[in-house]
């Protein structure tokens, strides 16, 4: 006889959801969230991430309603291990008493021993090789095909938490737009009469060529006449002023020290963002802002949103297709009929 879903035999009052991961893992971790929430509405859910993710935590503060931040594990690369914390972590944690420790962190080959750790009453997550199935323990084998935020949501949705939308989101506060006024980097530009061009990612060695992103930013604003925004952390100046240098049209430099908040209301009123595969093409897709997203490196069919007609993904490891990136940024400010796109061979991209 089949068992019920977790969520439908036990009262969970609390949950520990473990996913420690920059930007864009975390928001392709929002669809399961948004489904978790929806599922377990009187719960208290504690997200457990990386220092930086209690910016997160507060962004998603409707699905979110606690945040922890995780010391670190020897054989996970994100962040450097705090020694000194990690046993009053470990003892917070199982003071805590949490009904349901929630792996979403991988395929659990070394997170679930993380998660383990926790002390929650139950525990749940992906695993390598055959499902574990007991009455405490849900681990079920992790997919290695699909898109990211599809394997959290079916995860979840093993567990008895019904979709609520595959979309991503990215929500902006008032502070969000004060603080981008009060940078003056938007100053003059009128909404929807600019594009954003974002060069840097994380890891310098899976971005395009400065003159790549300036070549085709050159060609879009002669062709539809946009101002062109320079976007990215203060860390990345120096990139978009080596885009800045290779343009023949005027760019305005917003790789500056302001918070991912106010860099994603300067791209809210954008038509269209060119990036690398990088945090903000996740950001572009909770926007709702069509983009061009160039891959080199990663796994683009985990990676890639899920709206394959608004986001447009690229590859060109040797940075030699900037005419097929040039074509898909065209056909999206043109507003082309995805349709006859297809027609016209423009599809797949990848």
């Amino acid at each position: 006889m089949q068992r019920r879903p977790l969520f439908h035999r036990l009262d969970i009052g609390s949950v520990a959801v473990f996913r420690a991961l920059h930007l864009g893992g975390m928001l392709c971790a929002v669809p399961a969230l948004r489904a978790l929430r929806t599922a377990l509405p009187r719960a208290r859910i504690t997200l457990v991430g990386l220092p930086w993710a209690g910016q997160f935590a507060a962004r998603f503060r409707h699905y979110i309603d606690d945040f922890l931040p995780f010391p670190g594990h020897p054989l996970l690369p994100e962040q450097p291990v705090r020694h000194e914390e990690l046993t009053p972590f470990y003892a917070g944690m199982g003071a805590r008493g949490f009904t349901l420790a929630l792996q979403l962190h991988g395929n659990g080959g070394i997170s679930n021993e993380i998660v383990a750790g926790f002390g929650a009453h139950a525990m749940a997550g992906h695993c390598q090789g055959k499902p574990v199935l007991t009455e405490r323990t849900l681990l079920f084998p992790y997919p290695e095909v699909g898109a990211e935020s599809d394997r959290l949501l079916q995860l979840v949705g093993r567990l008895g938490a019904s979709a609520v939308g595959d979309y991503l989101e990215f929500p902006l506060a008032p502070e969000d737009r004060q603080e981008l006024e009060a940078s003056g980097i938007a100053a003059g530009l009128k909404p929807g009469g600019y594009i954003c061009v974002h060069p840097g990612a994380r890891k310098r060695d899976k971005c395009w060529p400065a003159r790549r992103f300036a070549e085709v930013a050159d060609r879009l604003a002669a062709e539809f006449g946009v101002d062109v925004v320079l976007t990215g952390s203060a860390d990345e100046a120096d990139l978009a002023g080596e885009v800045a240098s290779h343009m023949q049209a005027r760019a305005v430099h917003a790789a500056a020290p302001i918070s991912i908040g106010a860099m994603a209301a300067l791209m809210k009123q954008a038509r269209l963002l060119v990036c690398n595969d990088t945090g903000v093409s996740h950001i572009a897709a909770g926007l709702r802002l069509k983009s061009v997203v160039i891959f080199s490196k990663a796994d683009i069919a985990r990676r890639a949103p899920l709206d394959r007609d608004n986001h447009r993904c690229i590859w060109d490891p040797d940075a030699q297709r900037s005419a097929a990136v040039l074509q898909h940024a065209r056909a999206l400010l043109a507003g082309t009929d995805p349709s006859r796109q297809r027609r016209a061979g423009m599809w797949p991209y990848w």
